[in-house]
């Protein structure tokens, strides 16, 4: 049951944006016969509020170039733009006024507090490179303003990011989970000692796997990892729950969350899963009603300072539109990912998705180190598969060096 805050906050939202004319959701709200909000319960929000899909803002920014019409105040009064990362389609701009941005930042500064982060001690090292990422902007700017010594780290080479590590006494890296693993591995091969003693990771799943996390802190020399999730749509959403790694819960104030069964739409019960549905209660000039993230979420609650939270177990699942069903099973890329890092011996790998007479077939295509005896891992590495999915995959040993380095997002499935 949602609380009384999340009511008043979705209350306020509602006002503000129909008093601002916002001309994207003013219509929609308007044909879904609202009309008044001091009433207004979380029942008649999720039986009436209709769902905004990422396919309905791509267009209405095709229509309304360049920045759409989701926007409360003048064009002149958003001081920022960033852009999706077009994992799931193209990528869109989207502004924020400062008030709204402030909110991100916030949430940022609870992150940063469940993580541990000190003011004045800790040193941040962003291994993004300088662009219109959400993620990297949002973070930089909570650590300065906390008092942090934040260190971009621009289009530096991955060798050149070790050394300025290295020699700046980072304490805190923040990157992608794929991108820590890879500088994780630099870093273990040049033997040098360093001082971070944690990595907060985003940007794509896997940092709530056990497999992919304990990965990390080994490369890492027993770095902490801590999870954490979000999207330009939304700003930051959630962080890793204290004392229960590899569960992530919702940061409290700034989202209604729902999630929905992927069929009837309706709200699961506890420990089932289903699509996370969002709703922004804070960023008023770019807000989001009940936003369908494709993000597949096993809905749980946590005592958190003896309030219930909404989280995730195991935190985001994978994406729902990743999903590939192989004579019935269904695979998802954390499933696979859980596998492969099991085995040291893998450097890199590729999941390849291909269709053989309307029936679809998965390969894993690996890059494995000089020294290990390559037929006896490709076997064990079959077996896992074939004993966590109930499927024979075909493994491929492929050139080392072959397969795409990203320190952003992972090219890891491909479809042909």
């Amino acid at each position: 049951m949602a609380s009384q805050d999340a009511v008043q906050s979705l209350r306020r939202l509602l006002k503000a944006i129909v008093a601002s004319r916002n001309p994207f959701y003013a219509k929609k709200l308007a044909n879904a016969g609202f009309t008044e909000f001091d009433s207004l319960t979380i029942e008649d929000f999720q039986s009436r509020c209709p769902f905004t899909t990422k396919a309905e803002i791509a267009e209405d920014h095709r229509s309304n170039p360049p920045f759409g019409t989701n926007l409360g105040k003048p064009i002149g009064m958003y001081s920022r733009v960033c852009k999706t990362s077009g994992t799931s389609g193209e990528r869109i701009m989207w502004p924020d006024t400062q008030s709204s941005w402030d909110s991100m930042l916030e949430v940022w500064d609870k992150i940063y507090l469940a993580a541990g982060i000190k003011a004045n001690v800790d040193r941040v090292y962003f291994a993004f490179s300088f662009g219109p990422f959400i993620g990297f902007w949002t973070a930089f700017e909570s650590a300065v303003r906390m008092g942090c010594m934040a260190f971009p780290g621009g289009g530096a080479r991955s060798s050149e990011r070790i050394e300025e590590i290295i020699t700046s006494g980072i304490t805190v890296l923040c990157c992608t989970p794929t991108y820590a693993q890879r500088l994780g591995q630099l870093i273990s091969e040049c033997g040098r000692e360093h001082n971070v003693s944690k990595v907060i990771v985003a940007g794509e799943p896997g940092g709530s796997i056990p497999e992919v996390s304990s990965k990390i802190s080994s490369l890492w020399d027993g770095a902490k990892v801590f999870d954490h999730h979000g999207m330009t749509e939304v700003g930051p959403v959630s962080v890793e729950v204290p004392n229960s790694p590899g569960n992530l819960c919702i940061v409290p104030g700034f989202h209604f969350a729902e999630v929905l069964d992927l069929e009837s739409g309706m709200e699961v019960s506890e420990g089932e899963r289903g699509e996370l549905v969002l709703t922004t209660l804070r960023r008023d000039d770019t807000p989001v009603l009940r936003y369908r993230t494709g993000d597949l979420v096993c809905k749980r609650h946590y005592e958190i300072d003896g309030q219930l939270v909404l989280g995730f177990e195991g935190g985001v699942l994978g994406r729902i539109d990743d999903m590939v069903v192989v004579r019935g099973v269904n695979l998802y890329p954390g499933a696979i990912d859980a596998v492969v890092c099991r085995h040291s011996e893998v450097e890199n790998y590729q999941v390849v998705i291909s269709s053989d007479r309307s029936m679809r077939e998965v390969t894993l295509n690996v890059e494995l180190n000089e020294e290990c005896d390559t037929d006896e891992t490709v076997e064990r590495i079959a077996d896992s598969l074939r004993l966590t999915f109930a499927l024979r995959l075909p493994v491929m040993v492929v050139p080392l060096g072959s397969l795409p380095d990203n320190e952003f997002k992972a090219t890891r499935w491909v479809k042909r």
